[in-house]
């Protein structure tokens, strides 16, 4: 699978642009700020249905202009696709894939699989469990339609269980009846959930332990612990126990929402006792990972994304990256870098077809051929 062309109208800085990629590597040079990862969210918008930098569809229309759209054109397992994403003031988000709209946005998750890889990743491992999270419900999301169902039942239900903790409160009184009704929601998709992000971590640390290796020349042991409180009771009797201090505290405090994972460096920590290069290679180890696991689920390679994140790896490091991303195994990737020679030398090292595009203020300067 890849993108063929994207056109935009009037999407963040870009009034009006139309590219066409080749099948393997895409770069995007340029100074900070001229667009280059603007270039990069509109491809992901036509995987996830929404931006990786801002969540809030309107703040992406170009400033004084009424709607944004995004149109890309996609080759899959031989066919053409057409995907359009249009985005207007005071309207509803329409998508269509192939002139057909969707009815729900989450029946498209997964259709196209994409990975990013850029600098906020690193909250992956500097910020909340929530961010961690995140990143496995991603990931499991493209290739389990249920479990991405399941989640948005189970997030419902503890929103709609923690609003009643909260009358109660208020309104001093309890009704253990209504509690109990929310409580079987959560247990029913919550005990899915936890099963689906068992297997899966099963399947996905050995796929990561081999992706850091390579990366980093074996030099140094990690590993990922999945910590959740179902793995010691089931989710009705955690639920029932902590009942009264939920209705202490006004919110749900036993469940699959308060799951996180433990990033370990030489058994340490990797927060505490990573440097930014451990970190960054860490975390480029879980994207890559996350690419060779939707491929083995999929079968067929997902888009790959690099935004910016040559900059805090030391040259051994870039390297090793370099020759995994040019092996047959990877299909098509986009590369942004301020540093134009920097991404020469590299596309140089890859020894394959690819296309440097030269950003200036939201425009294309150059178009460059190489390999």
């Amino acid at each position: 699978m890849h993108i063929l062309s994207l056109s935009l109208l009037n999407f963040k800085n870009y009034s009006e642009v139309s590219l066409e990629f080749l099948p393997r590597i895409n770069c995007f040079a340029g100074n900070n700020g001229t667009g280059k990862t603007n270039l990069l969210d509109a491809i992901y918008y036509l995987s996830f249905c929404k931006s990786f930098s801002n969540p809030a569809d309107i703040q992406n229309i170009l400033f004084d202009e009424d709607f944004f759209v995004i149109q890309g054109h996609y080759k899959v397992n031989g066919s053409k696709d057409e995907l359009y994403c249009g985005v207007k003031r005071g309207h509803k988000k329409v998508f269509k894939r192939n002139k057909k709209e969707y009815e729900r946005l989450a029946d498209h998750i997964g259709t196209y699989p994409l990975v990013l890889i850029y600098p906020g990743d690193v909250h992956l491992i500097t910020g909340g469990s929530d961010e961690r999270r995140k990143f496995v419900d991603g990931v499991i999301s493209q290739y389990n339609k249920e479990y991405l169902q399941r989640l948005l039942d189970y997030n419902k239900a503890l929103m709609q269980r923690n609003a009643l903790l909260k009358s109660f409160a208020e309104k001093r009184y309890f009704d253990e009846a209504s509690l109990e009704i929310w409580d079987e929601q959560l247990k029913i998709n919550g005990t899915y959930i936890f099963s689906e992000r068992t297997s899966f971590f099963q399947r996905f640390k050995p796929v990561f332990q081999e992706n850091h290796d390579k990366l980093t020349g074996k030099v140094e042991s990690i590993d990922i612990e999945y910590e959740s409180q179902l793995s010691e009771a089931n989710l009705g009797e955690l639920l029932l126990e902590a009942r009264s201090k939920d209705r202490i505290v006004q919110h749900t405090t036993a469940g699959i929402h308060k799951d996180n994972l433990a990033f370990l460096l030489n058994g340490q920590p990797l927060k505490k006792f990573g440097s930014q290069g451990q970190q960054k290679s860490y975390v480029i180890a879980l994207k890559l990972a996350q690419f060779q696991f939707t491929k083995q689920i999929k079968g067929y390679n997902p888009i790959l994304l690099f935004d910016d994140i040559f900059d805090k790896l030391d040259p051994r490091r870039v390297e090793l990256l370099i020759q995994m991303v040019s092996e047959k195994d990877f299909g098509q990737i986009f590369i942004t870098d301020t540093h134009t020679e920097r991404l020469e030398i590299i596309l140089e090292k890859l020894h394959t077809n690819s296309r440097i595009f030269d950003i200036e203020n939201g425009e294309i300067k150059a178009i460059r051929n190489m390999g």
